[in-house]
């Protein structure tokens, strides 16, 4: 069974839980959201410490949080510590796009996601990374269940780029006039 089918099966009679997503942008969590949404109660939790310049990652928060209103969505801002994603990747500038400099990547801001809904009640934490047809969804999923195990909740796999969920997201940005990034966020 794939990631996405798993993510439909355990979001079946769901409606009452709770999950805490995390999101890279808002055009990447807009057909994450209109997917989660009719399932699930979702917060959505902006950290994302790798965007870098400054400017760059308030200008993508602030996309967030007019997606968020737009939609109704409760929206937590994680704060910005651009210093903690350079620690974190030290030694790892040099690594090629999606490898081990991005897995670290992942694991920090899944680690944040996972602890916050831990302490907030959650039922589920997930992640929108796995919309982009750029991310490994395996990678990002078996960090999310590694994650999960060690903190003590549940992590939703997922790889919403299926089924049109990345096209949907393009379809949605325009529909919203989303800002749509052309990098990662991180300077590497």
């Amino acid at each position: 069974m794939n990631y996405y089918d798993r993510a439909e099966e355990i979001l079946e009679g769901a409606k009452d839980k709770k999950l805490l997503l995390h999101s890279c942008c808002a055009p990447c969590s807009s057909s994450v959201l209109e997917f989660l949404m009719p399932k699930i109660a979702v917060t959505v939790y902006y950290y994302n410490p790798n965007i870098m310049p400054q400017s760059e990652y308030e200008r993508r928060l602030g996309e967030q949080r007019r997606l968020c209103d737009i939609l109704g969505v409760e929206l937590v801002e994680g704060e910005y510590r651009n210093d903690d994603y350079l620690y974190a990747v030290k030694g790892l500038e040099a690594e090629p796009e999606g490898g081990a400099r991005c897995s670290e990547c992942f694991t920090m801001r899944l680690r944040r996601t996972a602890e916050l809904a831990k302490k907030g009640g959650f039922d589920y934490f997930c992640t929108t990374l796995t919309v982009s047809p750029h991310k490994n969804a395996e990678i990002i999923n078996t960090l999310g269940e590694k994650i999960a195990d060690e903190v003590g909740i549940s992590f939703l796999p997922s790889d919403f780029k299926k089924r049109n969920g990345y096209l949907r997201s393009i379809e949605l940005s325009k529909k919203y006039g989303l800002y749509r990034q052309v990098y990662c966020g991180c300077r590497f």
